[in-house]
């Protein structure tokens, strides 16, 4: 039995599938097995997967059913203790294993774990996350005193630099499946998990988030997708203020896609949800500016990252 699964869900990324899985098959750590899930692809990318020959690539193929069921599918097939996910048109570094198996072999307890990681806005641009755990050093591993206070500008847990044992996440029942086209059901995931187990981290940056990949489901139409129920944990928001502005700024988020997609009574029904002392000041006046003005700075946040900045409202 291999220490690790690592999951790979599969949808027409023919462009960018050969460079994510020569990142896994260059892992100084070796002792995993992969679990490539097709979900109805339509175009190359069955035939870019099964021209790379290694033992311990296991293909399967479906109908397309979404990236939750997907990736519950592949979770399903796994015969480690350990999973751990990879998407597509994301790529670890070559000690990427490594950092988990550290992590895993420092905290065997730990039920989830994590690694610091980057963000590839576009060729020109690639930026570490944005968290004040990452103030302890490169090279940190602990338990992590409070997954939503460390969470608040890009979240600890990120999908290609995650993992769980398989009874954990078996225990939260995987991915909402109601959830639908990347509208969060990795973030309600990663949230469950927060609170019902510590989460387990390295500072180390190991994987690379890729924001410029093919076909991302991340642009699919606003007004199409079923996002998550934040409301779900307000009770538990209750005991933990930075739960609360989590959600909060969650809600942010989700009020100005709508905002942008032209759904008035959406918008409002997020943003008339948040306590706006859990915004900081540039987050204030965003929600505040017409479609009109928005449109113009998401078009010049695109132009900035084209030249090698980042701009963010999260800090």
């Amino acid at each position: 039995m291999p220490k690790f699964s690592v999951i790979i869900p599969l949808y027409n990324k023919e462009r960018d599938i050969q460079k994510t899985l020569d990142s896994l098959l260059s892992q100084s750590f070796t002792d995993f097995e992969a679990i490539i899930v097709n979900d109805g692809s339509t175009d190359k990318s069955e035939h870019v997967v099964k021209a790379v020959k290694d033992t311990r690539i296991n293909y399967f193929s479906k109908k397309n059913e979404g990236v939750g069921p997907t990736r519950n599918y592949g979770v399903e097939k796994a015969t480690a203790e350990y999973i751990v996910f990879l998407d597509a048109d994301d790529y670890w570094y070559p000690f990427h294993l490594e950092n988990i198996n550290n992590i895993t072999e420092k905290f065997p307890e730990a039920k989830w774990f994590a690694t610091a990681y980057n963000k590839k806005h576009n060729k020109n641009l690639t930026t570490s996350m944005i968290s004040p755990i990452l103030k302890k050093g490169e090279g940190w591993i602990g338990l992590v005193d409070d997954y939503f206070k460390n969470s608040l500008a890009d979240a600890l847990a990120w999908t290609s630099a995650v993992g769980m044992k398989k009874g954990f996440f078996e225990m939260l029942n995987g991915f909402d499946t109601s959830i639908t086209h990347g509208a969060g059901e990795d973030t309600d995931l990663w949230l469950r998990a927060a609170l019902a187990s510590p989460l387990a981290f390295s500072t180390k940056i190991s994987a690379t988030h890729n924001l410029d990949g093919s076909n991302r489901i991340s642009h699919t139409n606003t007004l199409k997708r079923t996002y998550m129920n934040l409301d779900t944990y307000e009770a538990e928001a209750l005991k933990n203020p930075f739960l609360k502005r989590y959600l909060d700024l969650n809600r942010y988020s989700l009020a100005i896609q709508y905002k942008l997609a032209g759904d008035s009574a959406a918008f409002k029904k997020y943003a008339t949800a948040i306590d706006l002392k859990n915004l900081n000041a540039k987050q204030r006046k965003l929600l505040k500016q017409p479609a009109t003005v928005l449109k113009l700075l998401v078009k010049s946040k695109v132009l900035f990252e084209k030249f090698g900045l980042r701009l963010t409202a999260y800090k």
